[in-house]
């Protein structure tokens, strides 16, 4: 009988998938340690990973495993190298939760172009005459450069287009005519086009290439007037660095759902400053688009199991063409 081991919860709608199939048996674990991981993956056939971190010790000591299924499109708290060296596939949830990620970032934008958190606390705390400030400013002509063009990029694309945006896109995997047909301009040297955008919106992977890549000068490089959002992935912004240019007005604010290190430290910088609107990395978590995860999760931990996963959904997929 195969063995599933999964590390935090999915949402009902996955397990429901898993309990239907009586030829497995399952067992979860909420935030292993290494000595965990070692300790019971050797017995697993397949691992179900959220936000746990899967060190390369643990993959070594797999004896039967035959794919990690990642709950999200993100892995970079998984070894894919070593995954890989062993023949096991990662899978990703794919497109699930695109529209989701995209309309939170939508959200992040338009509340700080209107100014929603100070407003909000203007009124309540009696201070009506804030509507003279004429702080608050409009999409319509502004530039929106979207940093990354996959899934989630062209989703927050066909958004901003509905609110009559400029969109410039920067990925150098997606080619210019591509973008054409998505009704977006290619950049082909980001630094170039964050100096001309109103708002900037990240939707990149965590690699060594793209931490720390929004450092302090490029947030000096910004427009005074402009906006910086992510909704990718923690570090890539150096928050820091983002912080001090928050206080010093050098960008007008920016919309925060993932960070370095999560949760972040009481003490953290951004915490404190009214320019920033904050979220705990639940850009894709919707109860729609949970469920939506939870059954591709699950649905790929079983894929593996039994020899049929779909290419498109494995980070790694060498490895299937390998035999493995």
């Amino acid at each position: 009988m195969a063995h599933i081991l999964l590390t935090g919860r999915i949402h009902p709608a996955g397990m429901a998938l898993l309990e239907a199939r009586g030829d497995v048996t399952l067992e979860s674990i909420d935030d292993p340690t290494e000595a965990e991981f070692v300790a019971r993956l050797p017995e697993a056939d397949a691992l179900i990973v959220r936000t746990a971190i899967l060190p390369p010790s643990a993959v070594a000591a797999t004896t039967r495993l035959k794919v990690v299924s990642r709950h999200g499109v993100g892995y970079d708290n998984v070894p894919v190298d070593a995954l890989t060296a062993r023949r096991i596939p990662l899978t990703v949830v794919g497109n699930v939760n695109a529209v989701t990620v995209a309309e939170h970032a939508m959200f992040f934008i338009l509340a700080l172009a209107k100014r929603c958190r100070s407003y909000d606390r203007a009124v309540r705390d009696g201070g009506w005459a804030i509507r003279d400030s004429f702080a608050a400013t409009e999409l319509d002509g502004k530039t929106l450069l979207i940093m990354g063009f996959g899934r989630i990029g062209r989703e927050v694309a066909k958004r901003a287009a509905a609110f009559d945006m400029r969109p410039v896109a920067y990925d150098p995997h997606v080619d210019a005519g591509a973008m054409a047909e998505a009704g977006v301009e290619k950049a082909d040297d980001w630094r170039a086009a964050l100096v001309a955008a109103d708002f900037v919106t990240l939707h990149l992977p965590r690699t060594p290439e793209t931490v720390g890549m929004i450092g302090a000068g490029d947030l000096a490089a910004m427009k005074p007037t402009a906006y910086l959002v992510n909704t990718a992935r923690g570090g890539l912004v150096d928050e820091t660095a983002l912080a001090e240019a928050l206080r010093a007005g050098r960008i007008a604010g920016a919309g925060i759902d993932t960070f370095d290190r999560e949760p972040p430290a009481a003490d953290h910088p951004l915490l404190g400053l009214d320019g920033v609107l904050l979220s705990p990395h639940t850009a894709g978590l919707t109860e729609e688009c949970a469920a939506r995860m939870g059954l591709a999760t699950a649905r790929n931990a079983l894929d593996g199991i039994d020899g049929r996963l779909d290419p498109e959904l494995v980070v790694n997929r060498d490895v299937l063409a390998a035999g493995g």
